[in-house]
């Protein structure tokens, strides 16, 4: 084919680059009908084009700050990613699946720098979901870097044994067993890291083969690898190498033994890429950029969230986030059981001292998690689809002994349960638990096939048989073994079972461990992941306050990946803007080392609407906020303001913000509710007063239905509407109450002029900034304490308020900030000031193999 036949698809091609990535330019072609032939000519054309601009320090014709757009997807010619993609399809992937994880490893590897630069080392993170298929992602990204031109692959994985022999085993499968005799493995499944002799056999020049690596971050085994690099140093100059950090965060991160080594390996390789891999990237994003460290300075990536997955989200819901409606925030499916707080002292030892002497109780919330776990064993055999294996999970401390103290009580359970069967005195206690609980997340609503009864009774007595109790700890000389048929378990474990590995089938959890990360709360949850063929079976038990914890969690996670996908969108680096991670008063981001050099960052509330939806339910808290609503409506009368009124609803235009700042301060907001603080509002208020003489007004509105009915409530000065409903959701929780929405959409612009009802949230901003640029609105909703869900259908997910006194909520409205917004705070990012840009605790690891 001449260059002139390709010339005008080619310029094309290259219009396209200026909105979209070379993958999806070259795939435009082929819609467009170019021969296929002729689109293959184009890719190697442009990635033989970038390198020699590369080379030749000349500007690019596609650059993401200097890093030229080099890789265009996979070519017919390619061997290493085809072999991976030939066994995902053998193993069920389909066509999405397979095209989703293409796209996202194309993506990643257009990010990684050319093999033929002469020196480079790079530093990326890729940030996926817990139990979401990471080792995958990092496979493809491995067999198509390899494609291209990488030769040495090095993979750090875990500090466990267990984690870095699973990581072994998969890519033997997907990338030596299909190419035998194109790899060199310096490692095996039963043994890590041993300097082999003579380098040059594996990095020397005639060599075309690839080497491939999978150590464990100990100091140990990488001390051993960094000085065998070392020795090998001048075979390494012309290795283009990838080190691929699994779980990232773990370990790596603020070190005093690992992080050096991991340096000292990179140090050893002219060539070479650092790419993070991790669910939980918040020690990650708070490294010291301007420090010679892992701070992933030159990109971080979104996976997409794969189809079918559950994650925080979709078992634990979220609240809304900023400029977002409540009603698009998820509620999460009915799939969390509360251990009451009773019970957890018999479950795990409250004080060090205890451990030792320490035996479990099968209190009440344990036996209901195991007796479910049983049943949808038994109901899984009945569908006869999806995962073959069932496992629950019990983790409710970190310690060894702990888990070796719940063998015979778990043990006996099963034993008294099998005889309680035969003999039938369980049949109807078993019934009922299945009856409930498939009542609360039916079947057909996440496309499963419903199981009665007595059909999965039939199976029950060999699952009870079937069912082992394995001790899966550091310790233990039990496993969980998935290779040899399958397996029915409760594993009892800690920290060898909340990283990395997978529990095949889990399909229940009770946990009650005590954490303070982010981090480490989120990589303990195994229940996240794939539920092929039971996704209505997953439950979760746990106290109230970590459910609370993980809903927390969500929102954080949603913040932060929108944050993370600025980076594409806009096309800037992390070196010129920091990931923000919101703060919880009871949690740490992450391990206070690996945090110690991050600043605090700012939530401004320009342009936002916030209102409150978590309450206590008891009298003295409901009637404090009562008297602070009453003397809000007398403050506004007593300044002479003339409410207009329209259908249960008063509006006060032009109150004092000495009023709203007095309301605040009487004012209580839940202790959970994170968005803002009566610190926060304040100080936030008080900020944009003195720095642009804003929101020195206050538009207040009591909204309510209109009056005249059994429902009124006074506010006092002649201000009476109908109470509004506003039932709760479903919790066991005492004394709380989350009614989800509190405004709607509308009334954000209760105090304007007009009709409004078709108005985007974005657009009702834009209105407030023309007519009231400087003016603040706070709304006040009388709720009666008895609202009941108002159909039979809000009735599935919500139940009556339920409250000793009628609650207040409060709506908050702040006009948009053009240029220069005061800040409250409450996040934290990594500390930039440091970086000048151009144009171009796991500190206590054993040390012992």
């Amino acid at each position: 084919m001449t260059d002139d036949s390709i010339d005008m698809p080619y310029g094309i091609f290259l219009s396209h680059l200026e909105y979209k990535t070379p993958s999806d330019a070259l795939k435009e072609l082929l819609v467009l009908g170019v021969p296929t032939s002729t689109v293959e000519a184009i890719r190697a054309r442009f990635e033989e084009s970038t390198q020699k601009v590369k080379e030749l320090d000349e500007p690019s014709v596609v650059e993401r700050k200097g890093r030229p757009a080099w890789y265009t997807g996979p070519k017919p010619t390619d061997r290493y990613w085809p072999a991976v993609e030939k066994i995902l399809r053998a193993d069920g992937w389909g066509d999405g699946a397979i095209a989703s994880l293409d796209d996202s490893s194309t993506r990643i590897v257009s990010l990684l720098n050319h093999p033929n630069e002469k020196t480079f080392r790079s530093r990326g993170l890729v940030v996926g979901y817990v139990q979401s298929g990471k080792t995958t992602s990092y496979t493809s990204v491995v067999a198509k870097a390899a494609d291209r031109g990488y030769r040495f692959v090095i993979v750090l994985s875990g500090i466990h044994n267990g984690l870095r022999r699973q990581t072994q085993n998969r890519l033997v499968k997907q990338l030596v067993d299909p190419n035998p005799s194109h790899w060199f493995q310096l490692t095996s499944a039963e043994h890590d890291f041993v300097p082999p002799p003579n380098p040059a056999a594996f990095f020397g020049k005639a060599s075309g083969s690839r080497v491939l690596c999978v150590v464990k971050k100990n100091g140990t085994v990488l001390r051993k690898l960094a000085a065998w690099l070392e020795a090998a140093s001048q075979h390494l100059v012309d290795t283009p190498t990838l080190i691929i950090d699994d779980e990232s965060d773990q370990a790596t991160v603020a070190t005093e033994r690992i992080n050096p080594l991991i340096l000292r390996i990179m140090e050893g390789l002219p060539r070479s890429v650092y790419l993070g891999y991790t669910a939980t990237p918040f020690a990650n994003l708070l490294i010291n950029p301007a420090a010679d460290d892992l701070y992933p300075r030159d990109f971080v990536v979104n996976l997409p969230k794969p189809v079918g997955h559950f994650g925080t989200e979709v078992i634990f819901g979220r609240d809304p986030v900023e400029g977002e409606e409540p009603e698009d925030a998820p509620d999460g499916y009915d799939m969390v059981r509360i251990v009451p707080d009773e019970d957890v002292s018999s479950v795990r030892p409250m004080k060090k001292a205890d451990v030792d002497t320490f035996s479990p109780t099968i209190v009440g919330s344990l036996r209901d998690a195991l007796e479910y776990f049983l049943l949808v064993t038994a109901a899984r055999r009945v569908r006869g689809t999806g995962n073959p294996h069932s496992t629950m999970l019990v983790h409710t401390s970190v310690n060894t002994a702990v888990h070796l103290s719940y063998r015979e009580p778990l043990r006996a359970f099963l034993s008294s349960l099998r005889a309680d069967l035969a003999t039938g005195d369980a049949v109807d206690r078993l019934r009922d638990i299945w009856e409930a609980e498939t009542k609360r997340v039916p079947a057909d609503q996440l496309g499963e096939t419903p199981v009665v009864f007595d059909d999965l009774l039939t199976e029950l007595p060999d699952v009870i048989r079937a069912c082992r109790v394995v001790m899966d700890n550091s310790r233990s000389e039990d496993r969980l073994d998935y290779e040899n048929g399958p397996v029915v378990a409760i594993a009892v474990g800690g920290n060898t079972l909340s990283r990395g590995l997978t529990l095949e089938g889990l399909s229940v959890s009770y946990f009650v461990r005590a954490v303070s990360a982010y981090d480490t709360l989120l990589q303990m949850g195994r229940w996240f992941g794939f539920r092929h063929g039971y996704a209505d079976l997953p439950r979760v038990w746990m106290t109230e306050e970590l459910a609370g914890w993980f809903r927390h969690l969500a929102v954080v996670e949603h913040e932060m990946r929108d944050d993370i996908d600025r980076y594409m969108s806009e096309d800037i680096t992390p070196l010129e803007f920091a990931v923000r991670l919101r703060t919880h008063p009871a949690l740490l981001v992450t391990a206070r080392a690996k945090m110690k050099d991050a600043v605090t960052a700012s939530a401004a509330y320009g342009g936002q609407r916030l209102q409150t939806h978590y309450f206590r339910t008891d009298r003295d808290w409901l009637l404090g906020n009562i008297d602070a609503a009453k003397g809000l409506v007398k403050a506004a009368v007593a300044e002479g303001i003339e409410p207009i009124v329209d259908r249960g609803r008063y509006v006060f235009h032009g109150v004092s913000y000495t009023a709203v700042l007095g309301f605040l301060t009487e004012y209580s907001f839940h202790e959970e509710w994170a968005v803002a603080t009566t610190e926060l509002l304040t100080d936030y208020i008080q900020k944009r007063v003195r720095a642009a003489d804003a929101l020195r007004r206050w538009n207040i509105a009591v909204i309510g239905n209109p009056a005249g009915g059994p429902k009124d409530f006074s506010f006092g000065e002649g201000v009476t509407v109908g109470r509004v409903v506003r039932a709760r959701l479903k919790t066991h929780r005492e004394g709380f109450a989350d009614i989800k929405t509190l405004m709607s959409r509308k009334d954000a612009v209760v105090d304007l002029s007009g009709d409004h009802s078709r108005a985007t949230e974005k657009d009702l901003m834009r209105l407030r900034t023309v007519l009231a640029p400087d003016t603040g609105l706070l709304a006040l909703y009388p709720i009666d304490k008895d609202s009941e869900p108002a159909t039979a259908h809000a009735a599935e997910t919500r139940e009556p308020l339920a409250a000793e006194e009628h609650v207040i909520g409060v709506g908050l409205v702040f006009p948009e900030v053009l240029s220069g917004d005061v800040a409250a705070h409450g996040y934290i990012q990594a500390d930039l000031s440091g970086i000048s840009i151009e144009d171009e605790d796991y500190s206590a690891l054993e040390d012992e193999e």
